[in-house]
């Protein structure tokens, strides 16, 4: 099979014929791999406002005039976003959908299976009441936690990883996000890989979407240098590793070159 044959049945599903589903780790009875990684005891914790308080600090918006406005946007006025609409477009992406319940995995988006293999990582610059820095959602406790500072020239490390593409750079935020493979690989072993991809295309939708409701703007990310996003996050890149990002920041007036 050469390399496009090889690509192109990636993308189908007849893998799932050849797969024999009862040597998974699920069905051999493994315990199931923990909904959202461990966080350092030691790094400083920052509630997020809940979902009550966004009737207030996200307004009403039709979902048709959301989907007919969305578009992909990269000039950004360097305005900073709120902490409550920062809470929404975390909630909207990966926040549990019924928070008193006790089950991680009724989250704000479909997953293949409920398994939700996905970290948040976000690279906040222009936030209100927030430092600058490298921070991890924690979906469960609806929480940032301060994963690092930024340091001088971060700025140029973040657009050197995307390839020199420096708008994501000028943003309020870039979400990052990465997957814990083994929490789709537990059920669906080689299935999973596949199917981890789509997940991570509903997660980004619902970002666009959500940025239409605050009057913000973002630009899916998919071309970046592996290896130096990894690095930047601080993850092992074969347990956890980058696969996709999105800044976000509010749109300047004029945003000629907006496409797609």
């Amino acid at each position: 099979m050469d390399d496009i044959s090889l690509y192109r049945y990636f993308l189908k599903d007849s893998i799932r014929k050849n797969i024999d589903f009862r040597s998974s780790d699920q069905h051999r009875g493994v315990p199931v791999p923990p909904a959202q990684e461990p966080a350092d005891p030691s790094l400083p914790r920052i509630d997020l406002p809940d979902i009550r308080s966004f009737s207030k600090a996200v307004p009403e918006m039709d979902l048709k005039a959301a989907i007919a406005g969305r578009k992909s946007r990269r000039r950004f006025s360097g305005a900073p976003l709120t902490l409550e609409e920062l809470a929404f477009l975390l909630w909207a992406t990966q926040g549990r959908r019924e928070p008193a319940r006790p089950t991680p995995h009724f989250r704000t988006v479909p997953s293949a299976g409920a398994r939700h293999s996905f970290e948040t990582y976000l690279y906040i610059q222009q936030v209100e009441t927030l430092a600058m820095g490298l921070y991890r959602y924690l979906p469960l406790s609806h929480q940032l936690v301060v994963q690092a500072t930024l340091k001088a020239g971060s700025r140029k490390e973040l657009s050197d990883a995307v390839f020199g593409q420096h708008f994501v750079a000028d943003s309020s935020v870039v979400f990052v996000w990465t997957t814990v493979a083994y929490r789709m690989e537990w059920r669906y072993l080689q299935a999973a890989h596949r199917v981890i991809l789509l997940d991570a295309g509903h997660v980004c939708q619902n970002l666009y979407l959500a940025c239409e409701a605050i009057g913000a703007g973002t630009c899916a990310i998919a071309a970046y240098d592996q290896e130096a996003m990894d690095a930047l996050l601080q993850v092992d890149g074969e347990e956890q590793f980058t696969v996709y990002l999105a800044p976000v920041g509010r749109v300047k007036s004029s945003a000629s070159g907006d496409r797609g």
